[in-house]
């Protein structure tokens, strides 16, 4: 007889993401947390400063933010591992407010931002990401890498020529590296050997020091300094609305997606509460804020191999070291180091699978268009949720269009035993406002005789527009002095014919 301990686990068990307490008992798997943890802190750097001059702000308070958003969110979030911190779309929802009304008001916006993502939360709009179709994940998931590859253009153009080389042996030790010890993580090589090299052979090449100045003091306790009224709140409603929206879908979608790369589940609901909460943090403490760094999340899950909340508490904790610690040390890494991680990055966030010619022609076309239209607005108008949305939209209005043109109308001539003829109509397929509206076409008024028989046994009625065209159907043939018997409703679309018709005007 078998052990409980020998017991095997059943084969469709599904992964279990592995405990903080576990992590902590077991030396390998902390060694990749904490150095998980030093390589996003690091990628951190330079992006909190470069989001915290499209914000119009001060370096130091992106730094804030991402220090603030990470150790936030890896005791409040839903998705262990992820990374939070200050983002380019929240810095560019929230740009015009520090540009038009100063510091304060900024400061504010955020706060009142993470307050309605929070009541998002709790009303449910995690339930959302069910409707997002698997085009146009795959069309955010490549913009994404695009957008990220994109980024690093400003870091080629009018620099030293030895750049190029530096990222290139970046690149090389970050591929190759692995082959020869997978226990430290290749980026974190790179960036050292490189730092390295530039110290020892005295090169003159970008470093981090040259993106903005790197705090020295600890963030602080801060309460924007602004009028507790109506007209405050109408200024900065409009910009917290779209903090909020922006920052939860960017945040769902990317805990979406680590789900899909350690194929485990996670708490979208509890996500979004805590990307409230800890933008809220955030605020009092000065802070720009922030969402999900889908980047800075694939160097920690992807290419380091991080599984729990140490790497995200480590991020944000050695981020503030970093800078404020080791600031003059920080400021010496070539960003030619830092490109070469995150061109890595992009290389394997797209999915290249996507785009083979072979799975494009397996492919519908439908589900090709959604995911191009997802790409090239997003990367078009460098905002990953407007993307989204619109991808959303394409998918809805090309399946509505698909599902539209399989109803069908078949029309028959019957007698019954008492000569008495009459048209039947049987109707086959979804019947809502795409594919209704043609319905009304789809009957021959003037030949019919005087009794008329419409079967939906083989559909189903969805919303008013169907009921409104059977109205209309139904009071057409009654000019012409014709009766109209509609059979074969399943229930729930009796119950809504029943309520509905004759109340809808249809002319």
């Amino acid at each position: 007889m078998s052990s409980p301990s020998s017991t095997p686990v059943p084969a469709s068990a599904e992964p279990v993401e592995p405990s903080v307490r576990v992590a902590l008992r077991t030396p390998r798997m902390l060694r990749t947390e904490v150095l998980a943890g030093l390589v996003v802190a690091l990628a951190l750097i330079p992006e909190a400063i470069s989001f915290s001059i499209i914000a119009g702000v001060d370096p130091r308070v992106g730094l804030f933010a991402s220090f603030t958003m990470a150790v936030a969110i890896s005791f409040l979030g839903g998705r262990p591992a992820m990374i939070s911190a200050a983002t380019g779309a929240v810095a560019l929802v929230t740009a015009p407010v520090m540009r038009d009304h100063g510091y304060d008001y900024l400061i504010a916006t955020v706060l009142l931002g993470g307050v309605i993502q929070v009541v998002l939360a709790l009303a449910g709009v995690a339930k959302l990401m069910r409707f997002i179709p698997r085009s146009v994940m795959v069309g955010f998931v490549n913009a994404l890498a695009i957008l990220i590859l994109e980024a690093q253009i400003d870091h080629l153009v009018d620099v030293p020529w030895a750049v190029y080389p530096m990222i290139a042996v970046g690149i090389a030790v970050i591929v190759g590296f692995p082959r020869v010890n997978s226990v430290i993580p290749a980026p974190l090589v790179a960036i050292v050997a490189l730092t390295a090299f530039v110290l020892v052979a005295s090169v003159g090449v970008p470093d981090v020091g040259d993106e903005g100045e790197l705090p020295d003091s600890l963030p602080s306790w801060f309460v924007p300094d602004v009028p507790f009224s109506l007209d405050t709140l109408e200024i900065i409603a409009p910009y917290a609305l779209a903090m909020a929206v922006v920052g939860l879908l960017e945040s769902l979608l990317t805990a979406k997606l680590v789900d899909d790369i350690t194929d485990t589940h996670s708490d979208k609901t509890r996500e979004a509460w805590g990307q409230g909460t800890a933008n809220v943090i955030t605020g009092f403490f000065g802070g720009m804020g922030g969402c999900a760094m889908i980047g800075q999340t694939m160097i920690n899950v992807k290419v380091s191999g991080a599984r729990t909340r140490i790497s995200t508490f480590l991020a944000g904790v050695l981020l503030l070291v970093l800078v404020v610690g080791f600031g003059d040390v920080v400021a010496l890494i070539p960003m030619a180091a830092l490109v070469a991680v995150m061109i890595m990055v992009s290389v394997g966030t797209f999915d290249w699978h996507s785009v083979r010619p072979s799975t494009l022609q397996r492919m519908p076309r439908s589900e090709t268009t959604v995911m191009i239209a997802t790409v090239v607005v997003t990367v078009l108008t460098h905002n990953l949720a407007i993307g989204v949305v619109v991808g959303v939209l394409v998918a809805m209005t090309l399946f509505a269009r698909r599902v539209a043109h399989l109803t069908e109308t078949e029309r028959e001539l019957v007698e019954d035993e008492h000569g008495t003829a009459r048209a039947v109509y049987r109707v086959s397929g979804e019947l809502f406002f795409a594919s209704s509206n043609d319905l009304y076409t789809q009957f021959e008024y003037a030949r019919d005789p005087e009794r008329v028989v419409i079967d939906l046994s083989g559909s189903h009625v969805w919303d008013a527009s169907t009921v409104a065209a059977l109205d209309a159907i139904t009071t057409k043939y009654a000019r012409k002095g014709k009766t109209v018997e509609i059979v074969g409703l399943d229930g729930a679309s009796a119950e809504r014919h029943g309520r509905l018709t004759g109340r809808l005007d249809t002319q």
